[in-house]
């Protein structure tokens, strides 16, 4: 009897495993570069304090405008879809990018049109992520509820 219950676990593991989604829609899927879990790769960009030292404030100051500004024509050409600042941390992390591309040497040439960049200001490090299909579709909501563009 023990075996007959052992056998009928084995068995029935694989069905509990892999239960398909009753709302599942193929052509979203599609359209967002899905694989069979929703998911797809991205870049991840760990910004963080770069060695340039710029004394003059206003300097400083338009190319951190400069910054935000490509920020938000990268998201409206569909290239980064995910950016924000991280809380003072022991690693000089500044903030984070994810880029809707998987290779790193085209993400590295769009991190060269922010100016916070190319004065070294800030640097970065590239790393491949996994994550949601769905990460495009949220700026489209977030720009609904969206009060204030920096």
């Amino acid at each position: 009897m023990k075996i007959n219950i052992f056998v009928l676990l084995m068995v029935s593991i694989p069905f509990f495993a892999n239960s398909q989604n009753s709302t599942y829609d193929q052509a979203l899927a599609d359209s967002l570069g899905a694989d069979d879990y929703g998911m797809k790769s991205y870049s991840l960009v760990m910004l963080k304090t770069g060695g340039g030292n710029i004394d003059d404030k206003a300097e400083v100051d338009s190319l951190f405008r400069g910054h935000l500004d490509n920020i938000s024509r990268l998201a409206e050409a569909g290239k980064i879809i995910v950016a924000g600042p991280l809380g003072k941390n022991d690693k000089n992390y500044r903030g984070i990018f994810i880029f809707d591309e998987q290779d790193k040497a085209k993400v590295a040439e769009l991190l060269q049109t922010d100016p916070a960049i190319k004065a070294n200001l800030l640097a970065y490090d590239i790393y491949n992520w996994y994550g949601s299909a769905a990460l495009p579709v949220y700026l489209e909501t977030h720009s609904k509820i969206e009060k204030i563009r920096p």
